[in-house]
């Protein structure tokens, strides 16, 4: 993995994250996903092996036992102050 960014230039950072992933027009979280994170601006890059991995996690995305729940707001929404 280069050191630097595409896009910023940035300096890389391998972390392990919960990643967000869409396929097949569904959006599924993975946890513990290792990833080259920009330090910079956030760009999140995944080794080859790793995407494909994620691919197949979501391939059997029925057989996931385990589901999350969180607040969604739309962002026009108004806000009282």
């Amino acid at each position: 993995m280069a050191d630097t960014c595409e896009f910023c230039e940035g300096t890389m950072e391998y972390r392990h994250i919960l990643a967000r992933f869409r396929y097949l027009k569904e959006t599924i979280y993975i946890e513990n996903v290792p990833v080259w994170i920009c330090n910079h601006c956030g760009e999140q890059y995944f080794e080859a092996k790793v995407y494909k991995r994620l691919e197949a996690i979501a391939r059997q995305r029925h057989v996931i036992q385990r589901t999350i729940t969180f607040p969604l707001a739309e962002f026009d929404m108004a806000i009282a102050a």
